[in-house]
């Protein structure tokens, strides 16, 4: 596919030796375009080898403000990070086939809009003569169709192609583990035909290779966090998706396309292909729309497959969404939350709702353990007790312990239980405020704006009362905005930690690990405090009622909690027990 789109790359700086970029201002000048105004894109397409390769998206912006800058997707080549698509023909002993220099002339159409489709022409003076037409719906979708009339006395061999390029690695690439980036695509399984998702981030991508996949079908394409570009050649149509890596200019370029099968034009006949381009913003909804012709099935079929009727158009679309391996846990929590959403018109109260939901599911397991926990705290003098009277003998400790526990019918492994049920519910609602765009700037109350992001908050300015920002602060800046950084939702995440851990029974004998143990909340509020705020919202309100129910276990139960020595001390009733 590289062969098949040798783009304009950036050269080498004579001065520096390092790569040298035009501005985009000035790569969108060097060539005339076709202006592209839809609901959803603004941009144009440059005539310059017909390239799909200036767009910016109208729903999203940089920042989570009205005036903020529209979310940039396609930029041209010779640009810094340019990313852009291509579409054409490719043979090896044809001469005159248009490339990326090759100038088209508009023949009709003055913008592209989903109302206004536009046609290209191209004549080679040798014969040949290409039209494309480029059609845009209200959303994403561009459908690109190629035709080339053969008006010479020889038969002629073709290879139709489609590549994405991106060159150079994304600017605001996450570099995490949790979001997949780099080359994606829904291919024949080589073993056994069926559409199986196919994808490589950009390290492993250019450190491993990804080798040429033959499939029917299917799409191939370059994903970032929200953003997707991807061709989708004809369903019926064989193909052989490459995706290459070169360098041109110092810069690494990532190509992910395909090449159509090499097809035969008689002297005065033609041939046409289409190709279908998504270049936007990886929507859920959208997605499931484009796979299934129009007429997705209900939201719940994601689940467990679409009925037997639903008509596929694009294979497993919604997959261009990073679900994980866990994807079983993820789609579902989101289907939740959106449902929630619907329903409530928050999606931080629906955070709320499904932690509720997700306590109300596991009340009775989680009333069981923290009853358990609840006695061995109450027993917890005679545990110290044992251990006085059996210090050097180890082994009757033990059984001694052991049959205290029994005595009292406490499970001592129950205790750990309400913590790995919420794992799974943990590591899914993570991911899907993570990957799904539906969570981007997505406002809670108060100061949080977006609950996709880290609490802006900072305690280093007592969250906003001093007038100076701390990261531009010298030499502790950058770590006061890293590591460091501790906004008001961690500082409470932190409280309802230490509370909960104030409410269980000691954790062991060594002076040491209780002393870690002391310690894990503090640890824990400056990990958490780099994660994203909804995720706090919910392990704080979550600790909330776990709180809240253990309290009224260990209340009832009559055992020592903080929260009744706190409350004694304003009444004369004093603490409970």
């Amino acid at each position: 596919a590289a062969a098949a789109s040798a783009a304009q790359h950036p050269a080498a700086s004579a001065a520096t030796g390092g790569p040298s970029f035009a501005t985009r201002a000035q790569a969108l000048a060097a060539a005339p375009r076709v202006p592209v105004d839809t609901p959803s894109l603004s941009g144009s397409i440059s005539l310059r080898g017909a390239r799909i390769d200036d767009l910016n998206l109208k729903h999203y912006r940089v920042q989570p403000a009205p005036n903020a800058p529209q979310v940039e997707l396609l930029r041209p080549a010779g640009a810094e990070h340019a990313w852009f698509a291509q579409m054409g023909w490719y043979a090896a002993n044809v001469p005159g086939l248009p490339d990326d220099n090759t100038v088209w002339t508009q023949a009709s159409g003055g913008r592209l809009t989903p109302a206004t489709p536009v046609v290209l022409t191209y004549d080679n003076g040798q014969g040949l003569k290409f039209t494309r037409t480029i059609a845009l719906d209200a959303d994403y979708m561009f459908t690109v169709s190629d035709t080339v009339a053969n008006a010479t006395a020889q038969p002629i061999t073709l290879q139709s192609f489609g590549v994405v390029e991106q060159q150079g690695l994304p600017k605001d690439l996450a570099n995490n583990n949790i979001v997949h980036e780099g080359a994606i695509g829904v291919l024949d399984n080589k073993d056994s035909k069926a559409k199986t998702l196919t994808q490589s981030k950009y390290k492993d991508w250019k450190k491993k290779g990804f080798e040429d996949r033959a499939s029917v079908g299917g799409w191939v394409g370059v994903t970032e966090k929200y953003w997707l570009t991807a061709l989708i050649p004809d369903q019926a149509m064989p193909i052989t998706a490459k995706f290459p890596i070169t360098t041109e200019g110092g810069v690494d370029v990532y190509h992910a396309g395909y090449f159509g099968p090499a097809e035969t034009v008689a002297p005065g006949a033609s041939l046409t292909h289409s190709t279908r381009l998504f270049a936007g913003a990886k929507t859920v909804p959208l997605l499931r729309t484009y796979q299934y012709s129009g007429h997705p099935p209900a939201p719940l079929s994601a689940l467990f497959g679409a009925p037997a009727s639903a008509r596929t158009d694009v294979p497993s679309f919604d997959k261009a969404v990073d679900w994980g391996m866990f994807w079983f846990f993820t789609r579902p929590l989101f289907l939740l939350l959106e449902t929630l959403k619907g329903l409530i018109g928050n999606i931080g109260l629906s955070i709320l709702a499904l932690t509720v939901i997700v306590k109300l599911v596991f009340f009775p397991l989680a009333n069981k353990s923290y009853e358990s926990m609840s006695k061995m705290k109450k027993i917890q003098p005679q545990i110290e007790l044992l251990r006085k009277q059996n210090e050097q003998d180890p082994a009757k400790l033990q059984q001694e312990t052991m049959a205290l526990y029994q005595r009292e019918k406490i499970n001592p492994f129950m205790g750990c239980l309400p913590m790995l049920i919420q794992i799974p519910v943990f590591y899914s609602l993570y991911k899907v405020l993570t990957v799904t765009i539906e969570m981007r700037q997505t406002p809670f109350f108060g100061w949080i704006h977006d609950l996709a992001s880290r609490d802006p908050t900072t305690v280093w300015n007592l969250f906003g009362l001093l007038p100076f920002d701390p990261s531009h602060l010298t030499l502790v800046g950058p770590l006061l905005d890293g590591q460091l950084h501790l906004g008001a939702w961690p500082l409470i995440y932190g409280f309802t930690m230490w509370l909960s851990q104030a409410m269980s029974p000691p954790a062991g004998v060594d002076p040491t690990q209780r002393m870690m143990f002391q310690l894990m909340p503090i640890m824990f509020t400056f990990f958490m405090a780099q994660f994203t705020v909804g995720l706090l919202i919910y392990w704080s309100w979550n600790n909330f009622l776990s709180i809240l129910q253990q309290y009224v276990i260990m209340h009832r139960l009559k055992v020592d909690n903080p929260i009744d020595t706190f409350l004694g001390r304003f009444s004369k009733a004093g603490p409970a027990g």
